[in-house]
């Protein structure tokens, strides 16, 4: 099996602390404190791609709005395939 590393797109909504170089990120309507230190200049509005509470690469925000929707329908599909199979394997 081939593992697989997923980076999340989020935007900077605060810099928490700038000596420790923690930030704020909001993704989907989650908000959550990740490290920026692997980034060079990291200001508030800056689209970044989040790995395991790393920020490790910026974007631009027209990539991350597409990344998002991506997972988005990815995610759909997943619940759909889900409930199709919860339903096949109900007891009678």
């Amino acid at each position: 099996m081939i593992p697989v590393c997923l980076a999340v797109p989020g935007r900077i909504i605060e810099i928490v602390d700038e000596s420790q170089q923690i930030a704020k990120v909001e993704v989907g309507g989650v908000r959550r404190n990740i490290s920026v230190a692997l980034l060079d200049d990291v200001q508030v509005g800056d689209w970044v791609l989040i790995h395991v509470g790393f920020a490790i690469q910026k974007v631009d925000e027209e990539e991350a709005l597409q990344t998002l929707a991506l997972l988005q329908q990815l995610g759909q599909g997943v619940e759909e395939e889900l409930r199709q199979d919860g339903s096949d394997t109900k007891a009678s």
